[in-house]
């Protein structure tokens, strides 16, 4: 996936804002909440990080082209970031860059959440 692939499927999601923040990485909020951040690496290949479960991140940290983001592993915060992979994995990362997307709109304020129609019933 590139840069801009990367910002037109955050775009897509519901209720998403875009700032270029942190020395030129591509941050993308939920709720003025951080799911992803897009940026080029020091190899010049694309990066993409995102928040996950506990679950995907024990499984991600394993996986060739996938490492715990330094910073925040460290803290204990479950944020995954996908190197130096293939473009057949794009559906991939669009599925966890969705589930983070849903795992910080859980986090917002009910109020946000009803505010943004966000995680309401049907």
């Amino acid at each position: 996936m590139t840069i801009d692939e990367f910002n037109h499927y955050c775009k897509a999601l519901p209720h998403t804002t875009h700032v270029v923040q942190w020395g030129n990485s591509e941050v993308w909020k939920v709720g003025g909440k951080v799911f992803a951040i897009g940026s080029i690496g020091k190899d010049g290949h694309p990066a993409f990080t995102f928040k996950t479960s506990e679950q995907n991140y024990y499984f991600l940290e394993e996986k060739p082209g996938y490492r715990p983001v330094p910073y925040l592993a460290s803290r204990g915060m479950k944020w995954i970031q996908q190197y130096n992979c293939e473009s057949d994995e794009d559906e991939e990362l669009k599925y966890y860059l969705s589930a983070s997307f849903k795992l910080v709109s859980l986090r917002l304020t009910k109020k946000m959440q009803k505010d943004l129609g966000l995680n309401q019933p049907q």
